[in-house]
């Protein structure tokens, strides 16, 4: 059977239309105001760079307005916080997103928490994962959040269906559990120190990699039927998954590039978009 290919460039584009009918009504009840959400980057990475570009550039495209705030590799931890401060306080920022990573001396768990909860559209903040968690309202972290819709776009059943995730970062991993664990699958963490991994994919019926190194999932370990979704990115266009051999055993799988990363984005405008319409409603 060849895998239904899970194509997040295709849904982000078509969510991108909705979003820009809905920023183009929040225009004409507010006299011209769009959701406003704010980036900041601190230092110069250029992967980091290019990665702001690119949001700032898909608040573009569905009529958002972005405020760009840039920072010196220099900058502390002090200075960062009281930037967050300032952009808490002001009334016409409605989303903050602070680029990952930031320089070794700026505590960054720290500078995440400091956001406000209703700002916090990237979803990276103890809290909004606490609450989300609990099955409360919170911005979900938006990888994460964005395969949660990928998967519900292309009616991918999660409710019984035993799904291992490799990989447990705070932006992805953990928050990946807790929400296909809130949608009643049954859910297995796994990671670097995690014995006989193989064994352990190989029972899933979604696996999902989010372990940071290139195809170090083996196809061979994935069970055919399953449903493979991949989060990572590497140089050469591969993820974490070794996905070539997948395309006629998979049930469904994501693209690498072209599947979880437009939705990444994706997620973190919608998200925007939300955060906009409940301030200025």
């Amino acid at each position: 059977m060849a895998a239904l290919i899970l194509d997040g460039k295709a849904v982000a584009q078509k969510t991108e239309a909705a979003l820009s009918e809905r920023v183009n009504a929040l225009k004409e009840k507010s006299g011209g105001q769009t959701p406003i959400l704010a980036t900041i980057l601190v230092g110069g990475d250029p992967a980091s760079a290019t990665y702001v570009r690119m949001k700032q550039n898909a608040c573009k495209r569905v009529g958002m307005e972005s405020i760009a705030v840039e920072m010196p590799e220099s900058t502390t931890t002090e200075q960062l916080l009281a930037k967050i401060e300032e952009l808490n306080a002001n009334p016409n920022c409605h989303g903050i997103l602070l680029q990952h990573p930031v320089p070794e001396q700026i505590d960054e768990r720290l500078c995440f928490d400091s956001i406000a909860l209703e700002k916090d559209v990237d979803g990276v903040t103890c809290l909004g994962f606490g609450r989300m968690a609990m099955g409360e309202f919170a911005y979900g972290s938006a990888t994460p959040q964005g395969i949660m819709r990928l998967l519900e776009a292309y009616d991918i059943p999660l409710s019984g269906k035993h799904a291992v995730v490799v990989g447990r970062s705070p932006i992805l991993g953990k928050p990946m559990a807790m929400m296909l664990l809130n949608a009643n699958a049954t859910v297995t963490i796994c990671h670097s120190r995690t014995e006989n991994l193989p064994a352990m994919i190989a029972t899933a019926d979604i696996v999902v990699g989010a372990v940071g190194k290139p195809e170090f999932i083996k196809a061979e370990w994935i069970k055919d039927g399953a449903v493979v979704v991949d989060a990572g990115y590497h140089p050469g266009g591969v993820g974490d998954i070794e996905l070539a051999p997948l395309h006629d055993r998979a049930a469904a799988l994501t693209p690498v590039p072209g599947g979880v990363g437009p939705m990444t984005i994706n997620t973190l405008i919608l998200q925007s978009v939300d955060a906009g319409e409940k301030k200025m409603a």
